[in-house]
């Protein structure tokens, strides 16, 4: 080949049309979402010319109509907006993916402060060949507002169309699906409601939806949509029963959110929206939320994960973000600098409005931490920009049931604990621990999740000095002034009743002396511990497990029974060690639960000293 060749690409009706009926949208359904989001847009179109005084006003009030006929197999929509020439049908319908909104859009934005992008939907051109999908003939009728003789449009779903004069005297266009026999389930009024409400729900114009029933004379004809949803208001304008009433009726939940946050950027990003923080009922709920994304005012998918950080799932809510950059089908986005920017900025109004909560409405903050509180410590995790806004109110909730900061917990323990917070993973297990440090006046943190210990960790790696310590961890606080008395043997033996020689036994003077002795684990090995436990690696074995290595059981010298148990080991030995043995299984139990082999020593040890009390 001596020269080169230039040409362009041929495709052929009869080719591509098999692709747009099956591949061109993930689901049928956004059919009826496209064909009326042309229709909303040709009433956009029609304002806009008529604000720029091109076309005349009227006083007949914009609508879209949604028609059923199960016997003509039928489905309409048929908008009273712009309106088509015979040339713009044959442009922008003959012609695939070419867009008259685009072309619109060039013409006459700048033309007005109110540029006409903001408001209309489609972009793509192809918007219009979704109802092939579920049709086998599609026909339009159209009227242009310029005055030009109507025209009527009628195609085959192989591409083959015909064009002539239409009888249509109103300025707008009526599109007539024609159903095809395996998608009659298109032809159901239950159906097409379902379709217009996750779709069209809060579309600007008003659609009216005829199911083809009779209806009666004093029946009030009412939209299937909201034309001004409430995220278009401004926040001082809303009230707490309308949130609540707008979240009930989005997500058919009777439980009223926590609270909600209204977001309304214009400046440098453009999106509007409220998100709630739903109320969980329980730990074995499900935590994932659900935001719905519109695209100027029309649903395009629930849970983006671009714009929704991971550790934000939970909430519920809706944003209407009218420039994200979508694909063809607007069923997903294609990432970018902007999905980025709004994903920041909603995590940043997320902290902004705990913060707010924190300040100004502390009492019902502390009401909603409990609720809340995961998802908080997850996002302040994973994210340092997030932490860093709400370090000062992160709460810590108390076994009394109040709250504190991690601040206020460490000013207030200055004297008796400094840099230190102690807390409990089980109130009922823990619950002598917890008297104790409460009997010194120390107050003690409730931990319910193994995400707890995670948080603290972090917290630790931002906080120099600051330690957080399980009651069992270390009973350093509880000791009085003064040297505790050692006995070897006493240590010996409780190694010995024990059954395990690598236990470490200490003596120490705590302040309570009706407690003979507690165990005591390192916050490190636990750690490590329940690090295992989240992936999986500990023994399955019912919650009993061998000890880890550093394991300490504390003998409290000021306890009279230990004095007693000290005493009695020359005289009787055997009785000497059959009640260190049941000191120790109660340490145990107060500790963890017992293996069975433990519980049935500890059944029959109480049972043979409760005989021996017996015959005294």
């Amino acid at each position: 080949m001596s020269e080169k060749q230039k040409g362009g690409i041929s495709v052929s009706a009869e080719n591509i049309f098999p692709v747009i009926k099956k591949w061109l949208y993930s689901e049928k359904d956004i059919f009826l979402r496209e064909i009326v989001s042309n229709a909303t847009d040709a009433i956009t179109k029609l304002k806009r010319l008529q604000s720029l005084g091109q076309a005349e006003a009227t006083d007949t009030p914009y609508r879209i109509d949604v028609r059923l006929d199960k016997a003509a197999k039928t489905l309409t929509v048929e908008d009273n907006g712009i309106g088509m020439t015979e040339e713009e049908l044959k442009r922008y319908i003959c012609s695939i993916a070419l867009s008259g909104a685009v072309d619109f859009i060039k013409k006459y934005e700048g033309e007005s402060e109110d540029s006409a992008k903001g408001g209309i939907i489609g972009h793509f051109g192809l918007g219009f060949y979704s109802a092939f999908m579920v049709s086998e003939t599609v026909e339009i009728h159209t009227r242009s507002y310029t005055g030009a003789p109507a025209v009527h449009w009628v195609c085959t779903a192989d591409g083959d169309y015909e064009l002539e004069a239409s009888e249509r005297e109103e300025i707008g266009t009526e599109i007539i699906m024609h159903i095809e026999e395996n998608e009659q389930e298109y032809l159901d009024a239950g159906k097409l409601r379902e379709m217009l409400n996750k779709y069209c729900a809060f579309m600007p114009t008003e659609i009216y939806f005829d199911d083809g029933s009779e209806k009666k004379d004093d029946q009030k004809e009412e939209p299937v949509n909201d034309v001004a949803p409430l995220w278009q208001k401004p926040v001082s304008e809303c009230t707490d029963e309308e949130y609540k009433a707008f979240y009930s009726k989005v997500f058919s939940d009777y439980r009223e959110p926590l609270f909600q946050i209204h977001i309304n950027a214009d400046y440098p990003l453009n999106f509007k929206g409220i998100l709630y923080f739903p109320r969980i009922t329980n730990q074995y709920e499900s935590i994932e939320g659900q935001v719905k994304l519109y695209y100027n005012q029309v649903f395009v998918a629930d849970n983006i994960k671009e714009v929704i950080p991971e550790y934000l799932l939970m909430l519920k809510g809706v944003l209407d973000c009218p420039e994200l950059p979508l694909n063809v089908s607007r069923s997903y986005l294609q990432t970018n600098s902007y999905v980025a920017k709004v994903s920041a900025h909603i995590v940043k109004k997320v902290a902004d409005k705990l913060v707010s909560l924190s300040k100004n409405e502390r009492e019902r903050y502390e009401k909603v931490w409990d609720d809340i509180k995961t998802f908080v410590e997850y996002a302040a995790m994973r994210d340092q920009k997030f932490r860093d806004r709400v370090k000062d109110h992160l709460l810590l909730k108390l076994t009394d049931g109040t709250h504190k900061t991690i601040d206020e917990y460490l000013e207030a323990a200055k004297e008796k604990h400094e840099n230190t917070v102690y807390y409990t993973t089980d109130k009922a297990l823990q619950a002598q621990y917890i008297a104790l440090f409460e009997k010194k006046g120390i107050a003690v943190v409730e931990f319910d999740s193994l995400l707890d210990t995670q948080f603290a960790t972090s917290e630790e790696a931002h906080r120099a000095g600051v330690k957080f310590l399980r009651v069992d961890a270390d009973l350093t606080a509880l000791k009085n002034e003064g040297e505790a008395t050692e006995s070897k043997a006493l240590t010996d033996l409780f190694v010995k009743v024990s059954g395990n020689e690598k236990l470490t036994v200490k003596q120490e003077a705590l302040g309570e002396g009706d407690v003979p002795a507690m165990l005591s684990v390192s916050e490190e090995s636990r750690r490590m511990e329940d690090m295992m436990k989240m992936y999986r690696m500990a023994n399955d074995d019912g919650g009993a497990f061998s000890f880890p290595l550093d394991t300490t059981l504390i003998l409290n010298t000021n306890a009279p029974l230990i004095q007693k148990i000290d005493s009695m080991l020359e005289a009787t030995p055997d009785k000497a060690e059959a009640l260190a043995a049941h000191v120790y299984r109660l340490a145990l139990l107060s500790h963890r639960k017992l293996s069975a082999e433990e519980m049935q020593a500890f059944l029959c040890d109480s049972y043979k000293l409760l005989l021996e009390l017996a015959e005294q």
